[in-house]
């Protein structure tokens, strides 16, 4: 059984964190789709927050000390990323954003990419296509077409919230298989946010 190493970004800043769950979920998913098609999946993760002072050393120095030189070796070699950050201020957190900013912007070019985002509602599932999408655009990074939000509901104990979650990074995670095996992307329907519906959304409205 050949292998595809996957590295996933959490830029979480709790312990737990909701961001590091949803990271999980979608490694999970990306794991079970590989195996389908008799691949194994090698997961390596990484919490951003645990770089954060490597990381600002890098932006005013201009040098990567070993330890984040190591993980940007991992995320340029992978042969795909999973990539969560918490929605702040309607788009990604500084320390997400500033991880990318200090490695080469060539070094994601046609990379497949699952991205993922938490935040406190459902609105905030707009920084997905916004924000988030966009920085992935600049770097030439391939992003599956379906992106994964969840927002605190996801993980509460209500009938189906757990499948909810399972299903929408199934999905998300079957398009990551398609990307890396450089085959078409499977029929899932219309792509975008997998998130509440809009109507949820308009309910959350004022609350």
């Amino acid at each position: 059984m050949s292998e595809r190493k996957i590295v996933v970004l959490s830029a979480g800043l709790g312990v737990p964190s909701s961001s590091r769950m949803l990271a999980d979920q979608l490694a999970k998913s990306a794991a079970k789709r590989l195996a389908l098609t008799e691949e194994r999946a090698v997961i390596e993760t990484f919490e951003l927050r645990e770089y954060a002072v490597d990381i600002a050393n890098n932006m005013v120095t201009g040098y990567a000390g070993p330890k984040l030189a190591a993980m940007i070796e991992a995320v340029t070699s992978a042969d795909a990323l999973i990539a969560v950050t918490p929605v702040f201020s309607a788009s990604y957190s500084g320390l997400f954003k500033s991880f990318f900013d200090v490695i080469d912007k060539d070094s994601l070019a046609g990379k497949p990419i699952l991205v993922g985002a938490t935040g406190g509602t459902a609105r905030h599932s707009l920084a997905l296509d916004y924000a988030i999408r966009p920085l992935f655009s600049y770097l030439r990074a391939r992003t599956t077409q379906t992106v994964v939000f969840a927002a605190p509901e996801d993980w509460g104990s209500g009938e189906g919230t757990g499948s909810s979650i399972e299903r929408r990074s199934d999905r998300a995670a079957a398009e990551l298989v398609a990307l890396i095996q450089g085959s078409s992307a499977p029929e899932t329907g219309r792509g975008g946010v997998e998130s509440l519906s809009f109507e949820e959304i308009l309910a959350n409205v004022g609350h």
